[in-house]
């Protein structure tokens, strides 16, 4: 009356098989995420490396100046006439073309 149920004789995948989802995924988030903030990361340090004094740089707050000193740690930061203030040189985002500050 009752007939057993036999369970599907299929076989799991091999040991390295089951990990290659894995693998794929590992491969995608290098190449879309890590990868690509690793070269900003380095972009950004060879930025810094390479300020020296009469550049125009735009901070990360938004504020633009001329740079009046350069030390390891610090910039001296020439915001308005006769107006110095220290900063800290990773705060630095971008050097801007020489003249901009004076067009604008």
């Amino acid at each position: 009356m009752i007939s057993l149920a036999y369970a599907n004789s299929a076989t799991a995948p091999a040991g390295l098989m089951s990990f290659v989802p894995f693998i794929i995924i590992f491969i995608l988030f290098y190449f879309m995420l890590i990868r690509p903030q690793m070269k900003q990361a380095k972009d950004h340090k060879k930025l810094i490396s390479e300020l020296k004094k009469g550049d125009e740089v735009m901070l990360a707050s938004g504020m633009m100046g001329t740079i009046e000193k350069v030390s390891d740690l610090y910039i001296i930061l020439n915001v308005a006439n006769d107006t110095n203030v220290k900063f800290q040189k990773n705060s630095v985002q971008t050097v801007l073309p020489k003249g901009t500050i004076k067009s604008i």
